[in-house]
């Protein structure tokens, strides 16, 4: 029997969008980066990170953040390891790298990239809400100097660049014109809107998004990539990252099992099979289990028995109705 006569998909009934207009949507893996900055995970060994990598590719996930340089020279060390395994392994994961908007912490960016012949995409990034001005005792002109002076700083040592504010999504609307126009008049090629605090709900992603690509990104008559990053504290991690999507988002963030900073981010597992089901994308996902299972060892964190996808029960039942249901579909 065909698939449509064994269920009826009220996914299917009455769609607000049509999930066949996405012609292209790219996935960023942040696991090595903000994965490793949750507060109880530890900090892998370079090898087992490398392996992450792989199977990263292997997944076909289109970018990676490999790491925040400016944080020291062991920092420095493993962007440079996980750079030099995507070139001699030749892998076709794209590589990305955090700074903040200064020129010491892009510098070690550039010099990784020239020294391993990878281009490297900096991730430049800036608070950029109310609470963040008055913790940092900023103000908007001072913001404005520092995105000046890391983006053409990137720009002119050969550096793509993808602008970053942090706490996109309790931000105010002139500023966030202000930041990222600037960005982009300068030679910023993406723009990533974030949301640092798990504040968001999906109405408030599509309003964000759409904003930024009707007062930003088409009068700069510029082909820029519009970025999300989502974090879970109130459980919208998925629902928010389909409505980036939605909205015009052209690539998504997530991490291995959700890790990251506080209650983490997107989970890239369940990312992917949601693009899977959807129609967007058509990977071989079989290694999903794999690269879950490689994070939550190296990270030391445990693999939850009910998460969805890779969970030990996520295909079992206690009960025989349900088992059979799912026998069946």
């Amino acid at each position: 029997m065909q698939e449509s006569e064994l269920i009826h998909d009220w996914n299917r009934s009455s769609p607000t969008f049509d999930w066949t207009s996405v012609t292209s949507v790219h996935v960023n893996d942040e696991t090595l980066r903000d994965g490793l900055q949750n507060p109880s995970v530890v900090d892998p060994p370079i090898s087992d990170k490398i392996r992450l990598l792989h199977l990263m590719d292997d997944l076909g996930v289109y970018s990676a953040n490999i790491g925040l340089p400016g944080a020291g020279p062991r920092a420095v060390d493993t962007v440079t390891a996980l750079a030099t395994e995507i070139v001699n392994a030749g892998l076709s994961i794209q590589a990305n790298a955090a700074a903040r908007t200064t020129v010491t912490d892009i510098r070690p960016i550039a010099e990784v990239s020239q020294s391993v012949g990878l281009p490297i995409q900096v991730c430049a990034f800036i608070g950029s809400s109310p609470i963040r001005k008055y913790a940092e005792d900023w103000t908007l002109d001072q913001m404005l100097g520092k995105v000046e002076e890391a983006v053409n700083f990137a720009v002119t040592e050969g550096l793509s660049v993808m602008m970053v504010t942090e706490d996109t999504t309790r931000a105010k609307p002139e500023d966030l014109k202000r930041l990222y126009s600037r960005a982009i008049e300068l030679g910023a090629e993406r723009i990533c809107l974030s949301d640092t605090v798990g504040h968001a709900t999906p109405d408030g992603v599509r309003a964000l998004v759409r904003f930024m690509i009707e007062e930003v990104v088409e009068p700069s008559g510029r082909e820029i990539g519009v970025d999300w990053h989502g974090h879970r504290d109130r459980g919208f991690a998925i629902a928010n990252a389909l409505a980036a999507i939605e909205a015009g988002a052209t690539r998504i963030h997530a991490t291995a099992l959700g890790l990251g900073e506080r209650c983490g981010n997107t989970e890239m597992e369940l990312l992917l099979v949601n693009l899977e089901l959807l129609g967007v994308t058509n990977a071989d996902l079989s290694i999903l289990p794999e690269y879950c299972r490689l994070a939550a060892n190296m990270c030391h964190v445990p693999l939850i028995h009910s998460s969805p996808v890779v969970g030990r029960d996520a295909f079992r039942t206690w009960h025989w109705r349900p088992c059979s249901s799912n026998h069946e579909s």
